[in-house]
Protein backbone atom coordinates (compact mmCIF):
# COMPACT_ATOMS: atom_id res chain seq x y z
CA UNK A 1 0.00 0.00 0.00
CA UNK A 2 1.44 3.57 -1.30
CA UNK A 3 1.01 5.69 1.85
CA UNK A 4 0.17 9.42 1.49
CA UNK A 5 2.64 11.66 3.88
CA UNK A 6 0.51 14.34 4.27
CA UNK A 7 -2.39 12.36 5.67
CA UNK A 8 0.29 10.81 8.28
CA UNK A 9 1.60 13.65 8.93
CA UNK A 10 -1.71 15.46 9.95
CA UNK A 11 -3.07 12.41 11.73
CA UNK A 12 -0.08 12.72 14.11
CA UNK A 13 -0.48 16.60 14.41
CA UNK A 14 -3.78 16.22 15.35
CA UNK A 15 -3.47 12.97 18.21
CA UNK A 16 -0.40 15.30 19.40
CA UNK A 17 -3.16 18.10 19.94
CA UNK A 18 -1.44 20.92 18.43
CA UNK A 19 -3.63 23.31 16.44
CA UNK A 20 -2.81 24.42 12.67
CA UNK A 21 -2.13 27.59 13.63
CA UNK A 22 0.36 26.95 16.49
CA UNK A 23 2.52 24.77 13.82
CA UNK A 24 2.05 27.45 11.57
CA UNK A 25 3.38 29.74 13.94
CA UNK A 26 5.94 27.89 15.02
CA UNK A 27 7.11 26.92 11.99
CA UNK A 28 7.50 30.39 10.46
CA UNK A 29 5.15 30.07 7.70
CA UNK A 30 1.00 30.25 7.28
CA UNK A 31 -1.38 28.26 7.62
CA UNK A 32 -2.23 27.43 4.05
CA UNK A 33 1.13 26.24 3.39
CA UNK A 34 0.36 23.86 6.21
CA UNK A 35 -3.00 22.76 4.89
CA UNK A 36 -1.25 22.18 1.28
CA UNK A 37 1.07 20.14 3.06
CA UNK A 38 -1.42 17.40 4.17
CA UNK A 39 -2.79 17.24 0.44
CA UNK A 40 0.52 15.89 -0.75
CA UNK A 41 1.20 12.51 -1.46
CA UNK A 42 4.90 13.14 -1.37
CA UNK A 43 6.55 15.59 1.73
CA UNK A 44 10.15 16.44 1.75
CA UNK A 45 11.60 14.20 4.20
CA UNK A 46 12.64 18.18 5.72
CA UNK A 47 9.53 18.74 6.07
CA UNK A 48 8.46 15.77 8.17
CA UNK A 49 11.49 16.12 10.29
CA UNK A 50 11.07 19.48 10.92
CA UNK A 51 7.40 19.30 11.91
CA UNK A 52 8.64 16.15 13.94
CA UNK A 53 10.92 18.46 16.13
CA UNK A 54 8.47 21.21 16.94
CA UNK A 55 5.86 18.66 17.43
CA UNK A 56 8.05 16.44 19.41
CA UNK A 57 7.40 13.24 17.50
CA UNK A 58 9.85 10.48 16.12
CA UNK A 59 8.16 9.90 12.74
CA UNK A 60 11.02 7.07 12.00
CA UNK A 61 8.22 4.90 13.30
CA UNK A 62 5.35 6.41 10.64
CA UNK A 63 8.59 6.95 7.69
CA UNK A 64 11.20 4.28 8.39
CA UNK A 65 12.05 4.50 4.75
CA UNK A 66 13.17 7.95 5.38
CA UNK A 67 14.52 8.46 8.84
CA UNK A 68 15.97 6.43 12.16
CA UNK A 69 15.37 6.92 15.52
CA UNK A 70 18.65 8.35 15.99
CA UNK A 71 17.04 11.06 13.80
CA UNK A 72 14.87 12.17 16.14
CA UNK A 73 17.37 11.97 19.34
CA UNK A 74 19.19 14.87 18.25
CA UNK A 75 18.33 17.76 19.83
CA UNK A 76 16.18 20.60 18.55
CA UNK A 77 17.68 24.28 17.85
CA UNK A 78 15.22 26.70 18.80
CA UNK A 79 15.88 30.33 18.45
CA UNK A 80 15.44 32.86 21.42
CA UNK A 81 11.38 33.21 20.77
CA UNK A 82 10.72 29.67 21.39
CA UNK A 83 10.89 28.90 17.52
CA UNK A 84 12.30 25.73 16.28
CA UNK A 85 14.43 26.76 13.49
CA UNK A 86 15.71 23.88 12.17
CA UNK A 87 14.59 24.54 8.62
CA UNK A 88 16.57 28.29 8.93
CA UNK A 89 19.58 26.20 9.79
CA UNK A 90 19.18 23.99 6.64
CA UNK A 91 19.03 26.90 3.98
CA UNK A 92 21.71 28.65 5.78
CA UNK A 93 24.47 25.80 5.45
CA UNK A 94 22.87 25.27 1.92
CA UNK A 95 23.58 28.85 1.20
CA UNK A 96 27.06 28.76 3.21
CA UNK A 97 28.12 25.11 1.32
CA UNK A 98 27.29 27.18 -2.38
CA UNK A 99 29.15 30.39 -0.90
CA UNK A 100 32.19 28.64 -0.21
CA UNK A 101 32.08 26.54 -3.48
CA UNK A 102 31.74 29.88 -5.45
CA UNK A 103 34.81 30.86 -3.59
CA UNK A 104 36.87 27.89 -4.35
CA UNK A 105 35.88 28.66 -8.43
CA UNK A 106 37.04 32.21 -7.95
CA UNK A 107 39.96 31.73 -6.33
CA UNK A 108 40.82 29.39 -9.15
CA UNK A 109 39.73 31.16 -11.63
CA UNK A 110 42.21 33.96 -10.25
CA UNK A 111 44.83 31.41 -9.94
CA UNK A 112 44.66 30.99 -13.79
CA UNK A 113 44.50 34.27 -14.63
CA UNK A 114 48.06 34.94 -12.48
CA UNK A 115 49.59 32.52 -14.20
CA UNK A 116 48.63 33.45 -17.70
CA UNK A 117 49.57 36.69 -16.79
CA UNK A 118 53.05 35.59 -15.34
CA UNK A 119 53.60 33.00 -18.83
CA UNK A 120 53.38 36.51 -21.14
Amino acid sequence: MDKHYGQIVELVIRKKGYSISELARLSQINRKCVYNWFNQKYLKPEIIYSVGCIIHHDFSVEFPELFTKEDFTRSSVVDSSGNLSIVGEINAINWKDKYIDLLEKYNNLLLKQLENDSQI
